[in-house]
């Protein structure tokens, strides 16, 4: 039994040097919050931009596959619309790593302080609505490290077929922190 637990304690020992901020190195880019409008997929411009890529911020999905969601506008079988995020593998684009995705939180945007690394809705349509909040993952960025970018949206408005909301991204590879500044993990 001593040996199981000798065993165990060598592994929550390795855990924690693994995610500890020596292999993430120190953070350089303070996390910022920004103000987003896509167009939907459908029926708008193709000039306007539907996908959000946690790096760059608003991209067309013409031009790229490179974002974490895009932004449509979808007619329901009983005439009514739904506003909807779709992740990358929602919309057949799947990596061999871990998908991009949103996670519904219930937090103010402001109290939204820290990504989870699981739970995240990746293969399927988000509906939102004014007010809502949501934790976003990207796509493996950081193949050096092997993981993903974190941040936080909270959306603003509706205007025809746009959606605009606040976004707050932490562009440090592997940090979670989701205050403003240089993240502390």
């Amino acid at each position: 039994m001593h040996r199981f637990l000798s065993l165990a304690a060598v592994l929550a020992l390795a855990v924690a040097i693994a995610c500890s901020n020596d292999i993430l190195g120190t953070p350089s880019v303070a996390n910022a919050t920004d103000t987003v409008t896509l167009g939907a997929l459908e029926g708008t411009p193709i000039s306007v931009a539907s996908g959000y890529n946690i790096s760059v911020g608003a991209v067309r999905t013409d031009q790229s596959v490179d974002f974490e969601f895009a932004y449509n506008v979808r007619k329901l079988a009983d005439g009514t619309y739904q506003r909807v995020f779709l992740p990358r593998a929602a919309l057949g684009l799947v990596t061999t790593a871990a998908n991009p995705g949103l996670q519904a939180q219930t937090k103010t945007f402001d109290d939204i302080t820290r990504a989870p690394s699981n739970g995240y809705t990746a293969d399927s349509a988000v509906a939102i609505q004014v007010g809502d909040r949501y934790v976003v993952r990207s796509r493996v960025v950081c193949t050096s490290l092997g993981v993903p970018l974190y941040g936080k949206l909270e959306i603003l408005s509706f205007q025809d077929s746009t959606v605009t909301f606040k976004v707050l991204t932490d562009l440090n590879c592997g940090f979670r922190d989701l205050n403003p500044g240089l993240p502390k993990n």
